[in-house]
């Protein structure tokens, strides 16, 4: 995540450009020796005349004998026009005496001037500012992105951790949607503070909100890296990879359907062949004839297993172990045959004496996703599986992703 830069910060001010012609035109009691050179400035502003508006803002400034409320006025234009300069010390000096004379809200005043801190690279005024601001009341989106910008400078990525957490925590205790901008500040903090666990947390949470493929990108090349994860599930990586759209590569698409075919899974190989050659990733290139032999031998497998999938499950039934019905039912799930899959599965896992309940309950959540009728069970199901070794978090990401 990048922090805001300064000049982004300098677009805070032109509140006080927009305002300045209508300070103008209804100010009440102006001196036309006042009045005339400040409506004058207003125009030069409206026509992005920045220079010659500030010399009438001087032209009015040199008017002796003011009264409070023509320097009010003064000073608002002159804070527009010093802005629109890039005069920020001028800037600085109207907003000042504005805050100091309470004239406008003291939150905005105070932004205000931490943004013009913020452009002379002056960052210990811009924070102080920008904490008067806050204290004033003033917690806007844009006074959230000085702060990360101002932290961030200072390197104090612990403090960024710390209020993008809390952002991030009260937008979930009031029912809505994280600001995709807190979580990726959030996100970068933690990366740079050595808070891996907490990074990955804060990507799911990415993923679950904001569904983007960098995201996907970033998540599932950390997940292998999880201590603990387990190797068996290198061909459902990238089945979350297929879905979520980040598989690409040539010898991606060959490893998955590879690993298709060793989980007995033909038919989910042929797919994925298809897939490959579909996208270009596949029969192309100087490989491309070891391609159309693993399609063809895709192609063979799976007639040969759909004519003993019948007997494999008859088979399956007399086990002692409930293992071989959940394979069997997710083996017809990748037929197409999703609901008979599911019925065996079901089977399997009352069977019981599984050497990998959670395994088997990660399989029944997907094959649940891919029946209509079951997508809220799938959920359900999904969300019930526990585990340190990786299935959890697949579990996980497919009540994200949806069906596989």
């Amino acid at each position: 995540m990048k922090s805001p830069r300064v000049p982004v910060l300098a677009m805070l001010l032109t509140v006080v450009a927009l305002s300045c012609s209508w300070s103008v035109a209804h100010a009440q009691g102006l001196r036309a020796e006042v009045g005339r050179p400040l409506q004058q400035a207003s125009d030069l502003l409206k026509a992005g005349k920045a220079r010659e508006a500030m010399a009438k803002v001087r032209e009015a400034e040199a008017v002796s004998g003011k009264t409070a409320n023509e320097q009010t006025t003064i000073d608002r234009m002159k804070a527009a026009a010093a802005q629109r300069a890039g005069d920020h010390g001028a800037a600085i000096q109207a907003l000042e005496n504005l805050y100091e004379r309470g004239a406008g809200d003291k939150g905005q005043l105070a932004e205000q001037l931490a943004s013009a801190y913020a452009q002379q690279r002056n960052n210990g005024k811009a924070t102080e500012w920008l904490n008067r601001a806050i204290a004033a009341g003033n917690t806007s989106g844009s006074v959230r992105q000085m702060q990360a910008y101002l932290q961030g400078a200072s390197g104090d990525y612990a403090a960024i951790a710390k209020d993008a957490a809390a952002s991030v925590a009260s937008a979930e205790q009031a029912g809505r949607r994280p600001d995709e901008g807190d979580l990726l500040r959030l996100a970068d903090a933690q990366q740079r503070t050595g808070n891996n666990n907490g990074y990955v947390v804060t990507l799911e949470k990415l993923l679950a909100h904001y569904p983007k493929k960098d995201y996907w990108t970033a998540y599932l090349s950390r997940l292998p890296r999880k201590a603990g994860f387990a190797d068996r599930f290198a061909l459902d990586l990238l089945r979350l990879r297929l879905a979520s759209g980040t598989l690409s590569k040539t010898d991606e698409f060959m490893e998955m359907a590879q690993l298709a075919l060793q989980a007995g899974l033909p038919a989910e190989a042929r797919r994925i062949a298809d897939q490959g050659f579909k996208s270009g990733a596949l029969g192309t290139g100087p490989e491309a004839a070891r391609h159309q032999r693993l399609r063809d031998l895709a192609i063979k497998q799976e007639g040969e297993a759909q004519a003993s999938l019948a007997t494999q499950a008859a088979d399956a039934a007399s086990f002692k172990e409930g293992d071989g019905l959940v394979k069997v039912g997710y083996a017809y799930v990748s037929i197409g045959e999703v609901d008979k899959g599911i019925g065996l599965i079901q089977q399997g896992i009352a069977k019981g004496n599984l050497k990998r309940a959670e395994d088997a309950k990660l399989r029944l959540g997907m094959a649940q996703l891919q029946s209509p009728k079951a997508k809220t069970a799938a959920v359900q199901t999904l969300r019930s599986v526990k585990g340190n070794d990786g299935v959890v978090e697949i579990a996980r990401l497919w009540t994200i992703l949806g069906a596989p």
